[in-house]
């Protein structure tokens, strides 16, 4: 299987030879998983050189809950939680790159202003058009996300006629006005597991993951204890961790290069033992 190449701002980049793991660093109250837990900077920083002493090629950093029914969070605040984390997190562990994960536009300027080299925007950017003029200028590595609806509207009634088509379709009209100012190879996609998608949504878009790879940029994956875990095999919160790593190693075998995940340990090894029975070089 061959590496995966995801360029950055400033000329760096992210190998998945053939897999790379993304840290999760919640920098939140509320997140549906681990919110509250990096309270402070100094947490929030501490715990993201943790994921990267563990293997993460990439740290990912929100300040804004995504989770179903979350409240937006004004601009200040979110500013207030992000940018100290992105510049500790940047100053502790240099060698592994930040991406910020925001759909504000002011957000994303200063959290790369701080040393973010990356923008993971779950609204890929319907919230704030204005995030096209600082991608455009900054021109950093930026995750291509699908959802249906906003994190408040997003799960009460979510329909497709073909899941799968549609959101090929959304991809392939989204590349095509992205390039105009962001190269293709600063763009990876995601599928948006979760975001405005039913639990047979949710496995009807897992498994046709070849139709997505097809498009020829690599595939950024999230399905780190979510609710998905829960619809399928009645699983709570806390209770998710063998369904993420099983997933993540199957997902690893079908070609996604980038795992966006909580525990980078666990996924890291379970990507490393299919890489290492299929004989992977």
């Amino acid at each position: 299987m061959k590496e995966s190449v995801w360029a950055l701002m400033g000329g760096r980049q992210v190998v998945a030879a053939p897999h790379a793991v993304v840290g999760i660093v919640n920098a939140t109250p509320d997140s549906f998983y681990d919110g509250g837990r990096w309270d402070t900077p100094e947490k929030a920083v501490a715990h993201g050189c943790r994921l990267a002493a563990e293997g993460a090629a990439m740290l990912d950093v929100g300040g804004e809950s995504t989770r179903p029914f979350a409240q937006p969070v004004p601009l200040e605040e979110e500013l207030r939680r992000v940018v100290p984390v992105v510049a500790g997190l940047v100053a502790a562990c240099p060698e592994v790159p930040v991406a910020v994960d925001t759909t504000k536009a002011a957000v994303a300027q200063a959290a790369l202003e701080a040393g973010a080299v990356a923008v993971n925007d779950v609204s890929a950017m319907e919230a704030d058009p204005a995030l096209a003029e600082v991608l455009a200028h900054y021109q950093p590595g930026y995750v291509l996300m699908h959802a249906q609806g906003t994190p408040q509207t997003m799960q009460l009634a979510p329909h497709y006629t073909d899941v799968v088509a549609e959101v090929l379709a959304f991809f392939e009209a989204k590349l095509a006005a992205m390039t105009r100012f962001l190269p293709e190879d600063h763009i990876v996609l995601d599928l948006g597991i979760g975001f405005g998608k039913t639990l047979e949504h949710n496995l009807a878009l897992l498994r046709a993951i070849p139709r997505f790879t097809a498009l020829g940029r690599p595939l950024y994956i999230g399905i780190s204890h979510k609710s998905l875990w829960q619809g399928l095999l009645g699983r709570g919160i806390g209770e998710r961790g063998a369904a993420t790593v099983a997933a993540t190693a199957i997902l690893g075998g079908m070609g996604i290069a980038f795992h966006r995940v909580h525990e980078v340990r666990e996924a890291h090894d379970a990507l490393a033992v299919v890489q290492a029975l299929q004989g992977w070089t």
